[in-house]
């Protein structure tokens, strides 16, 4: 037998070797051209960054699949909450989101929802569109139950009612220390949502304009509502709080406030598409500015009552207070007089800072400001549910009839920016608590076992330093 080389013996190997490494390339999936333009970055100081580019089907594809196991997390708390705060099933949400919602969203958005199934199931992640829809309008659902169960008279459980939601500002002129525009905005949320509210969300639609906000997995919109687009708008808002109302024919607010985010250059267009097909679910006070004539506006945006107000020259604030007495009267059960309520209590703080740092507000400031623990109603400084950095669980009113409507909640997650910033696409963002205070889940749990159907997906959320983001960054 003929012997063979060693050199002869080497090339025979190289090339078998080649061979399998074809053969195993061969097989291995390739990657998903909708996934051309898209990327995420590792996490940073809590937050996850994603950049989303094409038209709605490939946002929501990438949106999917770069998201899939953060979304199929986020899913599990979502149904978590919405069935255990409704009393309702799951499957009576999917339904209503078939039936109810559905038809009233554009094209655009059913294939951007569409997309966020597919690319999660991509992954492996059981979710279907129903689900996704589901769980876009996850902020309107008690507005929708409160309504329903009245009908029918079933007695409702406490926790369905307006949530209140959040703390934020934004002024001009003669207040900030530049006389441009200084907006910021922190999310109060039960810690089950809120240690999952943290992504980075920087979208270039085929249509529309670029636009960059914080978010949750699975949703279009911001949900937590802090968000910059490239035609010069600044975007924020708080709930109104004790407020009653639904339209079953209106267009959800989750695909309104994208629509507007992604599509406004002006406020006077932002106002107009928040208000066509207005369906009352999560009303809120919006807080708007366009960086490029320096004007800032609030949006009190109800059912019945829309209310505008813009100054170039002065703040808005919100703490999830009304201000129109006639939303007050025909849309509220609002208690306007009552200094002690959390809503009135974080009003008056908001004054009382603006009037003390008028002329000196900047982004530093901001977050100082969101890290406020000043009780107004009991003049001094105690982390509770009266101050702007919220921290309902360490309220020592946590055994009032409230706290089930409220939830384990603070106020978790915190953004500012300027005009400087707005013009790069730029925000800082803090996720957990501003003051710097750690959540831990298993001490809380201990303390308020009426909790403890959270256990299971409850965790820690410790508090990171300020970040800096950008569009394309």
């Amino acid at each position: 037998m003929p012997q063979v080389s060693t050199k002869t013996s080497a090339v025979l190997a190289s090339l078998l070797l080649l061979l399998l490494a074809v053969s195993l390339i061969s097989r291995e999936p390739q990657a998903d051209p909708r996934l051309k333009n898209a990327y995420r970055r590792p996490e940073m100081n809590g937050w996850t960054y994603v950049h989303l580019e094409g038209t709605p089907a490939e946002l929501g594809f990438q949106h999917g699949y770069l998201l899939a196991p953060e979304l199929g997390d986020a899913f599990k708390v979502t149904q978590l909450e919405l069935t255990h705060d409704n009393g309702k099933s799951w499957e009576f949400f999917r339904t209503a989101a078939k039936e109810m919602l559905w038809p009233h969203i554009e094209q655009e958005y059913r294939d951007e929802m569409q997309g966020i199934a597919e690319g999660a199931g991509a992954r492996g992640v059981k979710v279907d569109l129903w689900d996704i829809v589901a769980m876009n309008a996850s902020m309107e659902w008690s507005y929708y139950v409160n309504q329903y169960d009245k009908e029918r008279g079933i007695h409702s459980p406490p926790s369905v009612t307006a949530p209140s939601h959040c703390s934020a500002f934004v002024a001009t002129g003669s207040y900030t220390k530049d006389g441009r525009i200084v907006m910021a905005h922190n999310n109060w949320t039960q810690y089950l949502d809120g240690e999952r509210w943290t992504v980075m969300f920087d979208i270039v639609p085929a249509q529309g304009h670029r636009f960059i906000m914080d978010g949750y997995p699975g949703l279009i919109h911001s949900g937590d509502d802090f968000g910059i687009n490239s035609a010069g708008m600044m975007v924020t808002e708080t709930t109104i709080s004790n407020f009653h109302g639904w339209d079953a024919n209106g267009i959800p607010e989750c695909v309104r406030a994208r629509k507007a985010l992604q599509y406004s250059s002006s406020i006077d267009d932002f106002v107009r598409i928040m208000k066509e097909g207005n369906n009352g679910g999560y009303a809120n006070n919006w807080l708007v500015a366009d960086r490029k004539t320096n004007e800032i506006a609030d949006l009190e945006l109800g059912l019945k009552n829309v209310n505008v107000e813009r100054t170039k020259d002065g703040y808005f604030a919100g703490s999830n207070f009304p201000i129109n007495d006639k939303m007050i009267h025909e849309e509220t059960d609002f208690p306007v007089g009552n200094l002690s309520n959390s809503a009135n209590a974080r009003h008056v703080r908001w004054d009382q800072l603006m009037k003390e740092n008028k002329g000196k507000i900047d982004v530093a400031a901001a977050e100082k400001f969101l890290a406020d623990h000043y009780d107004t109603y009991e003049r001094k400084e105690q982390a509770d549910e009266r101050t702007l950095c919220g921290h309902i669980d360490l309220s020592p009113r946590g055994d009032l009839p409230w706290m089930p409507a409220y939830g384990m909640a603070g106020a978790v997650i915190n953004k500012v920016s300027d005009s400087a910033m707005a013009e790069k696409l730029t925000l800082a963002a803090d996720a957990g608590h501003a003051c710097g205070l750690n959540f831990k889940a298993a001490e809380h749990l201990k303390k308020h076992p009426e909790f403890a159907w959270q256990k299971s997906l409850l965790r820690d959320m410790d508090a990171h330093r300020w970040a800096t983001f950008s569009a394309g960054m």
